[in-house]
This record gives structure tokens, C-alpha cells and sequence, in this order.
């Protein structure tokens, strides 16, 4: 039997309590305030209220909280070119994402973690994380992630000096463009091949 009570549509609205339970939570304060400062360049005051996170995080037993603050925190030092310190704070949200199986926040800190290790001048290990986003975007069969991944390892592999591994994947690329019908884009990437294989 169905009731006759037909909720209001005024009634669907956000609920006040998410602002309330940031304002009662130091911990989600600092991660907010950390958003804030990061969004206006201060990188100083933004490490300074992830690193509060994540200790009023860690105190709380909130994983969630930590993995997110370890990430933003990595973020901060990625900016501030301290890519080692990055690469800690991506590997502690990196271990909670594995253990909850979020195959979305691993993909993004895959992408992280392979840009620092490239700085860093670690192109095997950020390929090894370039591979796993490959991986991912065959197992989702998403064409355009694929083809962006494949450039950066193009990218790597010219930068570690394996021109004949970058000219092989810019032919891959090729291939998948001319796959969908993208012929400009093809003769872009096979035109690259052909330059590396040249050199």
C-alpha cells in the first residue's frame, strides 16, 4: 500500500549540517582553510593547515581524512617543487585508496606520483605509474585517458633518451586516432615518430 504523503519540493534542499560539522571539526577547518590558501598561490600557509589536517586527522582515526589531506598535502609540495616530500604524501594516500579499492583516487595520484618521479629525473619508476594508468583506461575503455597517458610516456621515454620507444608509441597514438576516424591527429603523432626515428 502507498502513502499519500507527497513530500514538498522545498523540502529537497542541502542540509545545514555539513557546514556545521566543518565548523565543530578542527581537522576539516585546516583541510578547508589548506583548499583556500592553495587556491591563492600561498603555499607556505597551505602546507601549514594540511600538515593540521592530517595530524587532527590522524588523532580522529578518520583514513578518509588522511588520504585526502596527504593528498592535498603532496599537491603543495609538488608546487613547491619538493618532489620527494610530494611522493611520501602520495604514497600514504596511495596506500588507503589500494586498501578501499578506489580505482579513481589511485588513478589521480597515479598521474601525480608519475609527474614527480619525472622531475626527479625517475623516469622508469614514472613510467611503471604511467602503465598502471594505461592499465585503467583500457579496463574502462576510455580512448581519449589512453591516448593523454600515452603522450606523457612518449614524453619520458624522450626525456630518459629511448627515442625509438617514444617513436613506437607515437605510432600507437597514431594508430588509435586513425582507429576513430582522426586523420589530422594521426599524421600529427606519425609525423613525430618519423622526426624521432630520424634524429
Amino acid at each position: 500500500m502507498s502513502s499519500t504523503f507527497t513530500q514538498p519540493l522545498s523540502s529537497l534542499c542541502p542540509t545545514e549540517s555539513a557546514p556545521v560539522a566543518a565548523e565543530n571539526d578542527p581537522a576539516k577547518r585546516d583541510y578547508l582553510e589548506g583548499r583556500e590558501q592553495f587556491k591563492k598561490g600561498e603555499y607556505a600557509m597551505a602546507a601549514m593547515a594540511f600538515h593540521n589536517a592530517l595530524k587532527g586527522f590522524e588523532e580522529q582515526g578518520d583514513e578518509a581524512g588522511v588520504a585526502n589531506a596527504a593528498d592535498r598535502f603532496g599537491d603543495v609540495c609538488l608546487e613547491r617543487q619538493d618532489y620527494a616530500a610530494a611522493l611520501a604524501h602520495y604514497s600514504r594516500a596511495y596506500a588507503i585508496c589500494e586498501k578501499e579499492e578506489d580505482s579513481f583516487s589511485i588513478l589521480a595520484l597515479n598521474k601525480k606520483m608519475a609527474a614527480a618521479h619525472g622531475k626527479l629525473g625517475e623516469f622508469d619508476q614514472a613510467l611503471e605509474y604511467a602503465f598502471d594508468m594505461v592499465e585503467h583506461y583500457q579496463l574502462t575503455k576510455d580512448p581519449k585517458g589512453m591516448v593523454e597517458t600515452m603522450t606523457v610516456i612518449a614524453e619520458l621515454y624522450q626525456e630518459k633518451g629511448d627515442k625509438l620507444k617514444a617513436a613506437e608509441t607515437y605510432r600507437t597514438i597514431a594508430a588509435i586516432h586513425r582507429n576513430f576516424k582522426h586523420q589530422r591527429m594521426a599524421e600529427e603523432f606519425a609525423a613525430r615518430a618519423d622526426e624521432l626515428e630520424r634524429a
